[in-house]
């Protein structure tokens, strides 16, 4: 089971930041890159970033695109 979502945000200092988190079983990976040419970086998420994945997550549930133990995974993780 895997899955992978992705939005833009902003860092502290107001830059934009694309951000990928990829779910592989109970493995989160966190990623973010700064504009198109730049290489994918390692990234700490903060609470918010948390709050948005599982909003993420909670959208796909109805579409059936990911599964409850995906979002079981996350939540698990989130509240650690």
């Amino acid at each position: 089971m895997s899955a992978e979502f992705g939005w833009w945000s902003r860092d502290t200092e107001d830059r934009r930041l694309q951000i990928r988190v990829e779910v592989f079983g109970v493995a989160i990976t966190w990623k973010c890159k700064q504009g198109h040419h730049q290489p994918w970086l390692s990234y700490t998420p903060t609470p918010e970033d948390w709050d948005h994945l599982n909003a993420e997550a909670d959208k796909r549930i109805p579409r059936r695109i990911i599964s409850e133990k995906i979002v079981a995974a996350i939540r698990r993780r989130g509240e650690k």
